[in-house]
């Protein structure tokens, strides 16, 4: 069973092996030339360190950029082309009907290859980002956002879980839909959806944030920027080295906790010297409230999401295990 599962696979575990070596040269060299950056711009600075980040950052964005989507891509790729015809192709070609009525049972034909290909899945997304990870470690240490949605998800261990999620729920997709192109465009759909629910909806309550009142001080090292509206004053884009700060905007409170007016930090306002303005807004008992995971949850949560997409992989394996016996098959 296992040699007929690599001769039914062998085409398409070939096109992807070709496609990582392609892949995983280009990350090695990129790795090379942002580690060579990194030591001598960055950990070699004496002066002006700010800007020596900025344009290292500058330099390799676009680059890192385009090899994340790709690690965030794959696992989908891998779900539509690999999951989604596993069975698909043989009702459609009329061959389960040879296939499962010889002495291979249905359950053990499903099983043997969604383990096979399965762990080729994982493999091959575990070398991906296990590249990626290495090559990106200065340029994510300089950028401080681990946390970031597409950082996230295509560094370290959650790409293999979300790997195999992506390719046994295209195949419990295509076990319901028995057409191909059908359930390549679901599988499509959902997955995409995925995307966007878990980093905006799950991933930040996985723990409950820490919450805590930040005062306007002359430490500018973290400074925000200050947002005046009708409602009053705001401030936004406010950081925590290698934290993930949940709330984008935060309204400017007084020693009574009420929002600020614009009028009531106007004589802070001192033109270009921000550090005086932010001195001023301190001597009046300003402060904000910011909720964020701190950066010590990054590996919690990296292992608990990890989890979750083996528990929900499991779950539908287990599903298509009990389906797949059903008499209109």
């Amino acid at each position: 069973m296992i040699w007929l599962t690599w001769r039914q696979f062998r085409v398409q575990a070939l096109t992807a092996a070709g496609a990582l070596a392609a892949i995983a040269i280009y990350i090695v060299i990129l790795g090379m030339q942002i580690r060579s950056s990194y030591d001598s711009d960055v950990a070699g600075c004496t002066s002006n360190c700010s800007s020596a980040r900025q344009h290292f950052l500058g330099q390799y964005e676009s680059q890192v950029i385009l090899v994340s989507v790709v690690l965030v891509v794959v696992p989908a790729i891998i779900g539509i082309f690999w999951g989604a015809p596993l069975i698909t192709r043989e009702v459609e070609t009329g061959t389960h009907r040879l296939v499962w009525n010889q002495s291979v049972t249905r359950n053990r034909w499903l099983t043997v290859k969604l383990a096979f290909i399965g762990l080729a899945s994982a493999a091959l997304i575990g070398l991906l980002s296990l590249l990626l990870t290495w090559a990106a470690s200065p340029y994510d240490k300089v950028e401080g956002n681990r946390f970031g949605a597409l950082s996230f998800m295509s560094r370290n261990i959650t790409p293999i879980g979300y790997a195999l999620f992506a390719f046994v729920l295209a195949t419990a997709i295509g076990l319901l839909v028995r057409r191909t192109m059908p359930a390549m465009a679901v599988t499509l759909g959902v997955l995409a959806a995925v995307q966007i629910v878990v980093p905006f909806a799950v991933r930040p309550h996985i723990q409950p944030p820490v919450k805590e009142t930040v005062a306007m001080s002359g430490d500018i090292s973290q400074s925000p920027s200050i947002n005046t509206g009708n409602s009053g004053v705001n401030v936004v884009d406010f950081a925590i080295p290698g934290a993930w700060v949940l709330d984008s905007e935060n309204e400017l409170l007084d020693a009574q906790g009420k929002q600020v007016t614009e009028s009531e930090i106007s004589d802070c306002s001192s033109g270009s010297n921000y550090a005086e303005e932010v001195a001023c807004m301190g001597k009046k008992n300003l402060h904000f409230n910011v909720s964020y995971q701190p950066a010590d949850r990054y590996w919690t949560f990296q292992w608990i999401e990890l989890a979750g997409y083996l528990v929900l992989a499991g779950l539908l394996a287990l599903f298509c295990l009990k389906r797949i016996r059903h008499p209109l098959i």
